[in-house]
């Protein structure tokens, strides 16, 4: 592909290719999209809190949390997968650029668009809440950052690794609402396993736009390594092992 300065799969891009009109269109797809889910998922564990007085989470609670986080990605997925790819996550655009999927330049470009959606979410929950705080993703007693942070590889490689095999994938066939659902899924599943843990992010935005908001940082780095780490992982290992590469590379990101 001309233009392009490329490591093997892997494409850093160039301006003229990666900052135009429709490149801007998809990376407004993703700030939408974000901003969907986000308001959706956080704003389900902050009426959990107005409805339990902030109790703890209770079965009942993390099962309506991880729904709602589930059904939030799945139309977050399903609304801007035809025009930018549906990542609305970091780490699925991580993993994307080190398939070869995206350059790296697109990659930021979405990475500003997600992060700035869930921020924004935020700021609109905590004004349409009467400013009500905004939910910390934090680790609970007794959960060490090593404990989080192998959670958040694992969980977010079987998220990414489902992206691939139903998203990106050229071999995938039409599935059509089947791979929004499939993922949304996957997230809600992962939330029930780990979301007492360590809050579940699978996604660095989700828990930026709190952090950001309520300006608490404390373990932060924890659901930007961790998601980063598995999502590279599993772009790399269905890259390689799975995909025949008979198809273009960047092909996802060609608008």
């Amino acid at each position: 592909m001309p233009n392009l300065i490329v490591i093997d799969r892997i494409a850093i891009g160039t301006v003229a290719a990666d900052f135009h009109p429709n490149a801007f269109k998809a990376a407004l797809a993703e700030f939408i999209s974000t901003l969907i889910f986000v308001f959706a998922g956080q704003g389900s564990t902050m009426a959990y809190n107005k409805l339990t007085s902030n109790a703890p989470t209770s079965p009942a609670g993390l099962i309506a949390v991880a729904l709602a986080h589930a059904f939030g990605l799945f139309v977050a997925v399903a609304t801007s997968a035809n025009i930018s790819g549906g990542h609305c996550n970091p780490a699925v655009t991580f993993g994307a650029f080190l398939g070869g999927n995206i350059t790296l330049l697109r990659g930021i470009l979405y990475w500003i668009a997600q992060l700035l959606g869930s921020t924004v979410a935020c700021l609109l929950l905590k004004f349409a809440t009467h400013y009500m705080t905004v939910s910390v993703f934090t680790l609970s007693s007794g959960v060490s950052v090593w404990n989080a942070f192998v959670f958040e590889i694992v969980m977010t490689f079987a998220l990414v690794y489902t992206v691939y095999a139903t998203a990106i994938d050229a071999k995938k066939g039409d599935v059509g609402v089947i791979a929004p659902l499939a993922i949304g899924f996957v997230l809600g599943a992962n939330i029930l396993a780990g979301g007492a843990f360590e809050g579940a992010a699978l996604n660095p935005a989700v828990p930026f736009g709190p952090a950001l908001v309520s300006w608490n940082w404390h373990h932060h780095w924890v659901y930007w390594a961790g998601p980063l780490i598995g999502g590279g992982l599993a772009g790399v290992v269905y890259e390689l092992i799975f995909i025949s590469h008979t198809h273009e590379p960047l092909a996802v990101v060609e608008y």
